[in-house]
């Protein structure tokens, strides 16, 4: 596993309700940054998640740290605000309900592009690629989903990787898990027979548990983007400047290798 970095981003669980009245605000001065980007609340750019995702997003001595902090954390110094982090369920991150409810400003949660939410929410330009693997207790011999056949096979609820399961391991029975930390603690414990996800979480996390070993992979295309609210053009731009940046001057590079131990392929 790579080492984790201390980072600034602060814990803001149960900040939601506040968040919500604050962009409510009647009569308030709209809060913007620096460069006049609108805003959720002054001086910060709130992002929700769902934790715990690692090494993407996930708890460490009290603070959220990971992958996609660090890469948030600079599209924040870009706008001159601090990043604040919203835990909230996924569903309510891809359905696009938190953006709209002015809970946060971006999502940033390990989230494919596809069709579906890209009918709720606005995508970044793409700055991760995934593909969809399996993961399996070490010697099980489950190296494809017709080898789970009769047998479970654990899913996180509402990811890329449900719907894949859902149309590919149509003999497993599936098993439905809130979040990835609950689906790998089943694979370990023998909850399920195996379990389906992204690519890189499921190697961080077989990297340090012996116990378990990704098996296959299943060629999918996946990309990650960030998200934000339809139509919120300012942001979304700012979002992309930021990521071409991080991109060009090798910032991107460095937070990459940090959390996964490489630089990126591509």
């Amino acid at each position: 596993m790579p080492s984790p970095r201390s980072t600034a981003s602060t814990l803001a669980l149960g900040l939601a309700a506040a968040l919500a009245l604050s962009a409510c605000g009647g009569g308030e001065e709209a809060a913007t940054s620096e460069s006049g980007v609108p805003l959720v609340q002054a001086g910060t750019l709130v992002t929700c998640t769902h934790l715990p995702y690692e090494p993407f997003q996930f708890q460490e001595g009290g603070e959220i740290v990971g992958f996609d902090v660090d890469v948030v954390d600079a599209i924040a110094e870009d706008l001159g605000v601090e990043q604040e982090i919203v835990d909230t369920p996924f569903e309510t991150i891809q359905s696009g309900e938190d953006l709209n409810a002015g809970k946060c400003d971006l999502a940033a949660a390990g989230m494919t592009i596809n069709d579906v939410r890209e009918e709720n929410l606005d995508f970044s330009d793409p700055y991760f690629e995934a593909t969809q693997a399996l993961i399996a207790p070490a010697g099980s011999g489950y190296t494809s989903l017709d080898d789970l056949a009769g047998l479970s096979l654990g899913i996180q609820a509402g990811t890329t990787g449900a719907e894949y399961a859902q149309e590919n391991a149509t003999e497993a029975e599936l098993v439905t898990f809130e979040d990835l930390g609950l689906l790998l603690t089943a694979v370990q414990s023998g909850q399920v027979d195996a379990a389906i996800n992204d690519n890189s979480v499921l190697y961080d996390f077989a990297a340090d548990n012996d116990d378990v070993e990704v098996t296959a992979e299943f060629e999918t295309g996946e990309a990650y983007g960030i998200g934000v609210k339809t139509d919120n053009t300012e942001l979304l731009e700012a979002v992309n400047a930021s990521l071409a940046r991080i991109q060009e001057d090798g910032t991107y590079d460095e937070i990459y290798e940090e959390w996964f131990g490489t630089t990126p392929t591509s």
